[in-house]
C-alpha cells in the first residue's frame, strides 16, 4: 500500500474520537433488519483457509508493478475469477517505472551502514557534513543553509518526497531518512523528478544514534554513493471480473466495486500488503458467484498502486460518465490480515460518512456488537473513486504492522481470524445494498406473505 504517512494520519484521526468528534464515528441511527437467511448462508460460505492459501500463493515473491512477477500474479487472479464463472478482462496501462539501485554505500565518520533506498531516488556520489533537520518540513528549514551538506531527517508527518525536495531546495547534496518505528524503512518518492537528490533510509536505532552524536556536538562527515537506479516505461494491468444483475438486463443498474491492489514493493513478499486484500477480493467473487443481486458487482485487482495508485486511476478515468453515475460504492481492501496490526478501521478521503461506511457500520455492529470506526485518510485505491464522486472507503487495521513494506511481510504474519472478520463485514455490507428486491404482484402483498422474497432468494442461493 502506498502510504508513507498513513500511520500518522490514522493515529491522528482516530485520536479525535476521544476529543468528542462523535459525528465521524457515529453508529447508524437505525438498523433496518437482522441478518437474514441469505446473509447467514453467505457467512457460512466464507472460507478463511481459502483466503489464507491464496495469500500464501501470491506472496511467494514480490510483485513489483511492471515486472514478470506482477504479470504472473495477474494471470493467477484472472484464472481464479474465471474458475468462479466470471467474464474477466485484463486492462493494461503504461507508466514510468523505476529500477532500484545496484549499489548503495554509506559511511558516517568511521562507521559503515547498509541503508535502504526509496523508489525513484536518483543516483550520485556525494560527501558532506551530516546535519540534523528534524522532520524536514519547510518551516524547520526556513533559516537553514544546507549547501553541500547531507540532511539527517526523521520519518513522519510529511511524505518522503517532500522531505527530499525541501532539503534539495536548501542546497543539500543528499538525504538520509531514518525510521520512527522499529524495523527497516523502505518506501517511495511517488514519481520521478529531476529535482531529487540521492536519498537513503536507516533504521530508527541507527538514525537516533547519529542524531545523538550530532546533538552532543560531535561533527560528522557522511559519504553517500547510490548507483544504478533508473526510470523506464513499463506496463502494468488491472484485472476486472463482472457479475451482472441476475433478474434484469437493465443497463442502468447500480454498480458496486470491491477491489484491492495486487502489486507489492521491491523486496517485500507483500502477504498483508496487499495479497490479503487481493485474496479477499477473490473470496468475495467466489461466494457471490451464485447469489442473486439486482446490482452489478465488479471485482477488481489494481496494478501499480505502490507507485502512485496508477491502476485505480486508470480504471476510474476509463469509466464512462454513465458508469461513474451508476457506481454507488467502492470497498477498498488494503492490508486486512496482519496479526501484528491493530483493529479494523475505515478511511474516507474527506473523513465523512458515506454509503460504504454506513453499510459497514450497520453490519459490523450486528456481527461484533460495535460499529467499526472511520476517519480520514488517502494514499490507497479508494482515492480515485472518491475524487470522481463515488462513495468509497479503505478497510485497514490500525496501527499498521511493523512489517509494512518489509521483507518480513510474509504469510506467517497473517491472522485467519482477522480475515474472517473483514470478510464477514464486507460480504454482508455488499449484500445489504445489492440484494435482490422483487416487486411482487398484489396477490402476494398481504400481511400473511411477508417472507416470500427471502424464500425465493434462499432457493436460488442453494
Amino acid at each position: 500500500m502506498k502510504k508513507p504517512i498513513l500511520t500518522s494520519l490514522l493515529a491522528a484521526t482516530l485520536a479525535l474520537s476521544a476529543a468528542g468528534t462523535q459525528t465521524a464515528f457515529a453508529k447508524p441511527a437505525e438498523q433496518t433488519y437482522e441478518l437474514n437467511v441469505t446473509e447467514k448462508k453467505i457467512l457460512k460460505k466464507i472460507d478463511a483457509e481459502k483466503i489464507y492459501s491464496t495469500i500464501a500463493e501470491l506472496s511467494k515473491t514480490p510483485r513489483v508493478a511492471g515486472t514478470e512477477s506482477e504479470w504472473k500474479a495477474v494471470q493467477y487472479v484472472k484464472k481464479k475469477f474465471e474458475s468462479y464463472g466470471y467474464k474477466t478482462k485484463i486492462q493494461p496501462f503504461t507508466f514510468e517505472g523505476y529500477t532500484a539501485p545496484t549499489k548503495i554505500e554509506l559511511t558516517v565518520g568511521s562507521e559503515s551502514f547498509k541503508p535502504g533506498s526509496f523508489t525513484y531516488t536518483v543516483g550520485g556520489k556525494v560527501s558532506g557534513e551530516l546535519v540534523l533537520t528534524g522532520l524536514g518540513k519547510k518551516e524547520e528549514l526556513l533559516n537553514t543553509d544546507l549547501t553541500g551538506k547531507i540532511a539527517l531527517i526523521k520519518r513522519g508527518e510529511i511524505s518522503f518526497a517532500e522531505k527530499v525536495l525541501n532539503a534539495a531546495e536548501k542546497g543539500a547534496a543528499g538525504v538520509i531518512i531514518y525510521n520512527n518505528s522499529t524495523g527497516a524503512l523502505s518506501g517511495t518518492l511517488g514519481a520521478a523528478s529531476d529535482k531529487y537528490i540521492p536519498a537513503v533510509a536507516l533504521t530508527k536505532a541507527e538514525g537516533e544514534a547519529l542524531a545523538a552524536k550530532i546533538s552532543g556536538g560531535e561533527p560528522l562527515k557522511a559519504d553517500l554513493n547510490v548507483e544504478g537506479g533508473k526510470v523506464e516505461t513499463r506496463t502494468s494491468h488491472n484485472v476486472i471480473a463482472t457479475k451482472k444483475p441476475v433478474v434484469s438486463k437493465d443497463k442502468n443498474s447500480d454498480v458496486i466495486v470491491i477491489g484491492a491492489h495486487h502489486d507489492s514493493v521491491e523486496g517485500a513478499p507483500g502477504a498483508n500488503d496487499d495479497a490479503s486484500g487481493t485474496a479477499m477480493t477473490l473470496e468475495m467473487a467466489r461466494i457471490y458467484q451464485n447469489v442473486p443481486t439486482d446490482t452489478e458487482l465488479r471485482f477488481v485487482t489494481f496494478g501499480a498502486e505502490e507507485v502512485g495508485l496508477l491502476g485505480s486511476y486508470h480504471y476510474v478515468e476509463n469509466l464512462s460518465d454513465d458508469e461513474i453515475s451508476r457506481t454507488i460504492a467502492n470497498f477498498n481492501l488494503d492490508m486486512v490480515g496482519s496479526k501484528d496490526a491493530g483493529d479494523l478501521v475505515m478511511l474516507t478521503l474527506d473523513g465523512k460518512s458515506n454509503l460504504v461506511t454506513e453499510l459497514a457500520q450497520n453490519k459490523s455492529e450486528k456481527l461484533n456488537g460495535e460499529a467499526t470506526p472511520f476517519g480520514q485518510g488517502g494514499r490507497s485505491d479508494h482515492v480515485p473513486f472518491a475524487e470522481a464522486g463515488i462513495p468509497a472507503a479503505l478497510f485497514i487495521h490500525n496501527p499498521t504492522e511493523p512489517w509494512y513494506h518489509n521483507p518480513q511481510d510474509t504469510i506467517d504474519k497473517i491472522s485467519k481470524d482477522k480475515l474472517q472478520d473483514v470478510a464477514e463485514i464486507i460480504s454482508t455490507s455488499v449484500y445489504e445494498r445489492a440484494r435482490l428486491d422483487i416487486k411482487w404482484p398484489k396477490i402476494f402483498n398481504g400481511p400473511k406473505v411477508k417472507a416470500a422474497p427471502e424464500m425465493v432468494q434462499e432457493q436460488e442461493l442453494n
